[in-house]
Order: C-alpha cells, then structure tokens, then sequence
C-alpha cells in the first residue's frame, strides 16, 4: 500500500516538472496519514499540491510548512465539499472568473530542442529585443508547429509493416537534401525570399530554393511570405526543390493541446486541468445561459454618426434588459491617420474619446455592471506601431478612464479569460496583408472560400501575424503574446474587411465588421453556447 502511494505521489509531482527526495516524500505521506486522507481522495490532493508548489518560484527554504499548510487546507475543503457543493453553485460570481490579459504581462515560455517540452523564460522582455531573440522567436514558431505536425497521424510513421511503407514519405530537414538528387522529400519551413529575390524555403539548419512551375496546384489556405508550410517535392541536380504539393501544417486542437500541457500557465492567471475546464464549463452553460459580450470594430468617433449608433445600442439594451458583460471596442477610433505633431488632431481625438466617456456614463446601470475594453487599431495614438501594441495613451483618455471605472485599455492583441474559455483579440488588416505578400492560393478562388482560407492560415500557422518582420515588425521578446498555441476557444479577428465567422478545429473565429456608416454592424458573443452573432442597427436619416 506504501509502495502504490508512493508511486502515486512520485507521478504527479514529475507530471509537473518537479522531483521529491526521500525526505519530501517521507513528509507528504506522513501528512497523509495524519489526516486520513484515503486512496479515492490522494491523487486528486497531490495534484492540487503540486499546482501550489510550483507557484513557489523556487523558494525551498519555506516549502516544508507550505507544503504542510496547503495539505492541511486540502483535506479541509475535501472533507466540506459534499456540504457546501450546492452553496458554491447558487454564489458563483463571473467577476471571480473574469480577467483581461495584456500581451506585455504574458509569461513567456519558449521551445526547448534538447527537453521536447515549453521552458519559462528566466530573462527579462524588453522592447529593443536582440539579434539573438529575433533568431529564437522565429525557432520557436517553427518548433511549434513541427511537434504538432509530429504528433499527427498522418505524418507520424507507423511502427506495423506495410506494403506502402517504403514509399511513405516522412518529415525531413534541408539539410539531409545535399547530394540526393532526384529523390523526392517532404519539408516543413517557412516561405521566404532570399537575396537574390528567389523564393525559398528555410529551416533551422538551411535553405532550398523552389520552383512552382511543377505545382498543379496548392492546398487550402493562404500561402503567404513569412508563413510555414509542409512542402514536398523532387530534389534537382541544380539544387532547387521542384514542388509537387504545397500545404498548411496540420492544427492540433485545444483539446488535444491542453492535454498535453495542461499544466503550463500560459497566461499567467492559473492553469487547470481539463476536468476542471469540462465542469466549469457546464455552470456557464447551466447558471449563466443569458450573458453576452458585445464586441465592435473601427468604432470611428469622428464620425457623425457612430456616437448615435452606440446611443441606440445602449437604448435597446436598456429597453430589453440586456446588460452585456463586456463590450469590447476596437479601432482604429479615428477616420484617418493623425500626422505627427498635429496639436489640433490631437485634441479633437481627445474630446472624441470625452464625449464617449459622457455618453457612457449616461447610463448609470450600463456604467456600473459592464466591462469597456478599448483595442487600439492601425491608426491609433499609441506609443509603438509594431506588434504587440501597447494601449491608447492614458492622457489622451483621461476622463473616460475617471468616469467609467470598468474601463480597460488593452494591448493589440489582448485576451481574455472567462471562466474555461480563453478569447483572443486582434485588431489588423490581415486579409489585405496577407493577400499582398501571398505566394500561393487556389485559382479562382470565392469570397466565402478567403473568409476560411484567413481563419485556417492564422490557426495552423499557431500565430497571430504569420509574416517576416520587414512586412509586419514584432517586438522579437513579446512574439509568445501572438502565439495561439494551444488554440484559443474564440479568436476575434477585427479587421475592416466584411464581416464573418467560422468555426474550425474547434476554435470560434469571427469578425464584427466595421461600427460605421448607416448600418452598424456588431457581434454579440454568448460564452454558454461558444457561439457569436451578427447584429445590424439600421439608423435613420435624423439620426
């Protein structure tokens, strides 16, 4: 029985990542015993023990009475659970479970080759970055993509013999290329040019050079430069790799994902098991069916007619008893860009975000239990234009932060935590980005298919803004804050492109639209159902 528990304390402490010597050991089941913890309740206690201790950043000179303390607590509430399991579920609180991520405050975890697994940075983020980080976040964006790829079961060899096995075609790197001419490879790297302007396909350990003439045609989705793709191909005498097939790397679900590395707190707000995620997930759908979220994009407030439009939205909530938790509302917040040093463009962008503020706090119940989020677009005032953007300068929106206190200026991206769900939102113009630096898309290809070939190209790709820095600049530190491994539950794709949504590999995408001209389009988005919604205010010509 010693030996079973033992085994059992041994195994969910290395599951995450820590190791007990025989006097730890000794300690942890002599509280066990003291406290008459049995086998059902043991390894859910040690597990929860584990969380907590790894919280201790490494401050072993006081684990011994934490570890003592934390235990004790445990027993407590297991010993409670079945009494209070009823008075929890009437005084659940959303509030408790809501919180607003900045991407500058993420931890940062990066891909270790030599472990296989996520390591926490230890060195401070700045914004200048370094050769080196500039280097590592590009190694880290394809180490990512490669242990999904890996993982899939269409490219992860079968260990059974086959007849088809000889000619099956596994994962190679540029390197392993050199003298085999005339063989056939399948790569994974990212699609770049080179100095001589010649498309190119780079790893971590070289370079190919590639030639499309032999493509018939390419897989689904947006093949632009910067982004990785799964390519395979003939290796020629004149060292060009002539393209065969062309393809996005395989997504790996959240579900999947979480699994795996459940125990990594990637947004620094706690992590948790799946079974945890699985039962809160059923009280939002079963004590909070009705709350809503409400999100908008290029809320212009130079426009004459956008105060009026979010007038008449907050009339109908009111008239409806529709009090959504949160709105979020993204730019660019301004018709157009703002030239440097103009004083007078300046103060009417501040008295904008003012009269914003009064119109708000008109509506006293609106004010009090809503939460505003505020994603700077392209042509907002912040203090950098690169990737990730830092929030809408604080003296600029003074009085809107002093009369809405539920007030949140947000990193472009930001995210949010809601209970099991994490939501991710992004304010750029990525289909027109992308679509000027492609390399490769289906022909003819219809509207309905660009809307499905964005929403896959970003979630496979696993970031954000899959494109080389001299397109889209990124802080190299702050890159993990675009990463969207594991997969998100919702991602909010703002851009001024026309609205949509799309669901794929379990993740929820969708676009609100543009907040502008005389009909308003915005989403509402029901956390309960994982679903969103188009909403579309017509306004009239008094209006």
């Amino acid at each position: 029985m010693a030996d079973d528990r033992q085994r059992i304390i041994i195994k969910v402490f290395r599951k995450f990542s820590n190791s007990l010597g025989p006097e730890a050991l000794r300690l942890v089941e002599d509280i066990l015993d003291e406290h008459e913890i049995f086998d059902p309740d043991i390894e859910t206690s040690i597990e929860m023990l584990a969380k907590e201790y790894n919280k201790q950043d490494g401050e072993s000179d006081k684990g011994v009475h934490y570890l003592c303390c934390f235990l004790r607590r445990v027993h407590e509430s297991l010993q409670d659970q079945g009494d209070r399991t009823q008075v929890e579920k009437e005084l659940i609180d959303p509030e408790n479970h809501l919180f607003f991520i900045d991407a500058f405050e993420m931890p940062r975890w990066t891909w270790s080759v030599e472990r296989g697994a996520f390591e926490k940075s230890s060195t401070p983020s700045t914004s200048s970055g370094s050769p080196e980080s500039r280097v590592a976040s590009m190694r880290d964006r394809l180490h990512v993509i490669k242990q999904c790829v890996l993982r899939n079961e269409h490219f992860a060899p079968s260990t059974l013999p086959s007849r088809d096995r000889e000619r099956l075609v596994t994962l190679k790197s540029t390197k392993q290329l050199l003298g085999r001419f005339g063989e056939r490879f399948l790569l994974l790297g990212m699609l770049a040019y080179n100095k001589e302007g010649k498309l190119c396909l780079e790893d971590a350990d070289g370079s190919v050079e590639l030639d499309f003439s032999t493509l018939d045609e390419p897989g689904d989705g947006l093949f632009s430069e910067g982004c990785f793709a799964l390519v395979e191909g003939e290796y020629t005498e004149e060292a060009i790799l002539e393209i065969v097939a062309i393809g996005q790397p395989p997504c790996e679900s959240r579900q999947i994902a979480r699994s795996i590395y459940g125990h990594i707190d990637f947004l620094g707000k706690g992590a948790t098991s799946l079974l945890e995620d699985e039962q809160l997930g059923i009280r939002v759908k079963e004590e909070i069916p009705e709350l809503n979220f409400f999100f908008l994009s290029d809320v212009w407030l130079d426009h004459p007619q956008t105060l009026p439009g979010i007038q008449k939205m907050f009339d109908n909530c009111i008239e409806n008893d529709f009090i959504p938790k949160i709105i979020v509302m993204c730019g660019n917040f301004t018709s157009k860009s703002i030239a440097h040093g103009n004083g007078r463009d300046v103060q009417r962008y501040q008295d904008n975000f003012e009269a914003l503020a009064d119109l708000i706090a008109a509506y006293p119940s609106i004010t009090r239990g809503t939460h505003f989020v505020f994603v700077p677009g392209p042509l907002d005032i912040t203090v950098n234009s690169t990737l990730p953007r830092r929030p809408l300068l604080s003296t600029l929106v003074g009085r809107l932060k002093a009369k809405v206190p539920k007030a949140h200026l947000a990193t472009n991206p930001c995210r949010i935590k809601f209970f099991d769900q994490e939501i991710v939102i992004f304010r750029e113009d990525l289909m027109s980005k992308l679509l000027r630096n492609v390399v490769g898309v289906k022909p003819e290809v219809k509207n309905e298919d660009l809307k499905r070939f964005l929403v896959q190209s970003i979630l496979d790709q696993s970031h954000l803004c899959p494109l080389t820095i001299n397109i889209q600049p990124v802080l190299s530190d702050y890159d993990h804050s675009l990463r969207l491994y594991p997969l998100p539950t919702t991602l909010v794709l703002a851009d001024k492109y026309e609205s949509y949504k799309v669901t794929y590999t379990g993740c929820h995408v969708f676009n609100p639209g543009s907040f502008v001209g005389k009909s308003l389009t915005f989403y509402t988005y029901t956390p309960a159902e994982v679903n969103s919604d188009e909403c579309v205010m017509t306004m009239d010509e008094e209006e």
